[in-house]
């Protein structure tokens, strides 16, 4: 129906995708590759190719591009498609790209086989209270990947443990519910059964075992109100935003602490 099967190259980009979900989509027969770049390198910087893919990475970087990591494990890019700057504001430019660097934003390294890859957002890096610096996409990716689990949004900065706001999968969590008998009135109900909540909690532990103690969730709480793309918590693609989901519920986030 999606006309997958006449597909010639599958790319994956915007964030980094569950290494798991590109599993299913070889298990399907289909060569699905993680691809990496901005608009300010015009477009490509690195991709996976049918002879040069390791999975978990976004691939080796693109002809006459150039890919360093600084001091911080900020992802550094270098090439004749490098932007000249941003229109009219030239201080930006200039924190942007320095010595003909662009400073991407992102924090990533490169293996001993040149292959990059990226774990979060610059902005997004958590330093927990104990000093201790944790990539959260790679946690929220993992979780994400649960049947019952629509998204997740990772807290813990300058705090001593990492937590977790989970917004269920509605219909996958209704139909368990429904199967076991858990009686529920409305979508808040369903989400303060306890039922429910032993049940995300097994698909935290889950993904638990995957980290490092300091990097484990050690308690979650359940966004309970249906929110749509109209919902400022939310963007047009139904993704969480972190910063207005961290001030918005400071209340329900404060009692895991």
């Amino acid at each position: 129906m999606l006309g997958l099967d006449r597909a010639k190259y599958l790319g994956s980009g915007a964030a980094p995708i569950s290494p798991d979900l590109i599993k299913w989509y070889l298990a399907l027969g289909l060569d699905m590759y993680e691809v990496y770049g901005q608009t300010e390198n015009v477009g490509l910087a690195t991709s996976n190719l049918e002879d040069k893919f390791k999975l978990g990475t976004v691939g080796p970087p693109a002809p006459n591009t150039e890919v360093a990591i600084s001091d911080q494990g900020e992802i550094l890019l270098k090439g004749p498609h490098i932007f000249m700057g941003y229109l009219n504001q030239p201080e930006k430019t200039a924190e942007t790209v320095v010595d003909g660097w662009l400073h991407t934003g992102d924090v990533g390294y490169i293996d001993n086989e040149g292959f990059v890859k990226i774990t979060d957002r610059m902005k997004d890096i958590i330093i927990t209270a104990g000093g201790k610096n944790i990539t959260p996409s790679e946690i929220e990716n993992q979780l994400k990947f649960s049947p019952y689990i629509s998204d997740a949004v990772v807290i813990g900065d300058k705090r001593k443990y990492l937590t977790c706001l989970i917004m269920i999968d509605q219909e996958n969590v209704e139909k368990y519910a429904q199967d076991r008998d858990v009686p529920f009135t409305n979508f808040q109900s369903l989400c303060k059964a306890k039922e429910v909540e032993e049940l995300i909690w097994s698909e935290i532990e889950k993904v638990n075992k995957n980290f490092a103690q300091v990097e484990t969730i050690k308690k979650f709480r359940l966004i309970d109100e249906i929110l749509t793309a109209e919902d400022d918590e939310l963007t047009p693609t139904m993704k969480l935003k972190r910063s207005f989901v961290n001030k918005k519920y400071e209340a329900l986030i404060n009692t895991m602490y």
